[in-house]
């Protein structure tokens, strides 16, 4: 079951909540037919439940609108599942691929310090 406490992101909100976020946020850029993000999304909402107040985790869905498509290539996004820590409105760290709960922890854990 997905998380409440993940923030659904596109290209009409990515300022307000990622780049205006008064804390850091770890973006997670997928689509639906994508098998790693997949299995991803479990690890994305235990993450986005254990930092509720520390940090923000957003999923960008890079083919939900043109904008969006946009958003993620003006991000560098050219694999996906792209996961990226923005803080203070920059990109403090990335990822691509299917990454550990552990790795992104410590990416958002790094941005917290």
């Amino acid at each position: 079951m997905a998380s409440e406490n993940v923030v659904v992101v596109t290209a009409d909100n990515f300022e307000s909540e990622v780049l205006q976020s008064d804390m850091p946020v770890l973006v997670d850029f997928w689509a639906p037919w994508c098998g790693p993000c997949k299995m991803l999304g479990p690890v994305i909402d235990q993450l986005a439940d254990e930092y509720v107040g520390k940090a923000k985790v957003a999923k960008v869905d890079i083919e939900s609108d043109e904008a969006t498509k946009q958003l993620a290539m003006t991000e560098g996004v050219t694999s996906i599942p792209a996961l990226m820590v923005f803080k203070g409105g920059e990109k403090v760290a990335s990822e691509v691929g299917a990454q550990g709960k552990p790795k992104l922890a410590e990416l958002i854990d790094n941005a917290l310090a």
